[in-house]
């Protein structure tokens, strides 16, 4: 089999993806902040685009110095967002249409709020 096999090519490797910094994308609840239900709230129109995943961008637990690049817990979602739940619904309701979902995750980051950073400090 050779790499142009259709049988060994990952799916990622042929796939449209669509870039979403939620924060802008769409605000669902009127607070002036896009979260992940407004990402659901579009995920017709994603579909109609014809796209295969969407890229997430940062979307854990954050002081938001960095536009979420500055993590402070890379294992939550940020309420800012939704929280765990809107993740969760996200990924089900883009699953439905065949969509995948792809995270922006930032495991070398850590933001002067994690405990990390604090214990570095106080040492």
């Amino acid at each position: 089999m050779t790499s142009s096999d259709p049988a060994t090519v990952q799916w990622w490797s042929r796939a449209v993806f669509y870039q979403v910094y939620p924060r802008s994308f769409r605000d669902s609840n009127g607070d002036g902040i896009g979260d992940l239900d407004g990402v659901i709230g579009r995920l017709d129109y994603l579909e109609l685009l014809g796209i295969d995943a969407v890229w997430l961008n940062p979307v854990t637990v954050s002081p938001m110095a960095d536009h979420g690049y500055d993590v402070s817990d890379p294992r939550d979602v940020d309420p800012l967002f939704g929280g765990i739940d809107a993740l969760d619904r996200l990924v089900d309701a883009a699953h439905r249409r065949g969509i995948k979902i792809t995270m922006d995750l930032v495991p070398n980051h850590t933001s002067s709020a994690h405990p990390w950073f604090q214990a570095a400090l106080a040492a």
